[in-house]
């Protein structure tokens, strides 16, 4: 990894994680936790091998991720503060994704970052709540307990209330809130159980409001 050789905190961060790769190699981890390395590449569609391979070591040699028992790679507690990079990385590319190519790559487990600041609990008196966006395989449960929404990768043992999935963009627009249920509906999504439950966590924009 080569250094931008300037003694300013933004060029020494990115003298670690300025890498192609490095930062979504980060979102992997933060969305699953602990992965090995074919389910780091599973989540990286298009990463050589031997680039990920040189990406990981640069990462543990920075401190920001370990290897654990079973070969598995983690963040470390310096890992786990670039949830903030992310998190605006986030909000400033959001306007960008209806623009992205017709034919880019997209995993409904992704989806889960954002999904951690944009779900809310709109009935926090109700009865807990689970909705799963994707499948066991690739994507996510939202939670909603008494006013607040937890985000974790599915589980296939847990049998949530309402599973909703679809196209990439139309998915998005539901969690941001650019669309409503029916108009996603409409573009592609299904939903499989309580549209409630679903209508309870993800936020709804009326257009023109």
């Amino acid at each position: 990894m080569k250094s931008y050789g300037q003694l300013c905190a933004v060029a020494r961060a990115l003298d670690v994680v300025g890498d192609r790769w490095t930062l979504l190699i980060v979102r992997e981890l933060l969305i699953s936790g602990p992965l090995r390395f074919t389910e780091l590449q599973r989540g990286l569609p298009g990463v050589p091998p031997t680039l990920l391979t040189q990406r990981l070591r640069d990462l543990e040699q920075h401190d920001v991720v370990h290897r654990v028992p079973g070969v598995r790679y983690r963040l470390t507690e310096r890992g786990e503060q670039l949830e903030g990079v992310l998190r605006e990385l986030l909000r400033w590319g959001a306007p960008t994704v209806p623009d992205a190519p017709a034919d880019a790559e997209f995993q409904t487990h992704w989806l889960s970052l954002p999904a951690r600041y944009l779900a809310r609990d709109g009935d926090p008196a109700g009865p807990d709540v689970t909705v799963r966006f994707g499948s066991p395989a690739d994507g996510f449960d939202l939670t909603a307990s008494a006013g607040v929404v937890t985000v974790a990768p599915s589980r296939p043992d847990e049998t949530p209330d309402a599973t909703v999935d679809g196209p990439g963009p139309v998915l998005v627009g539901l969690l941001q809130g650019t669309l409503d249920l029916t108009r996603a509906v409409a573009a592609g999504v299904t939903v499989h159980g309580s549209e409630d439950a679903l209508r309870r966590i993800v936020p709804t924009v009326r257009v023109g409001e």
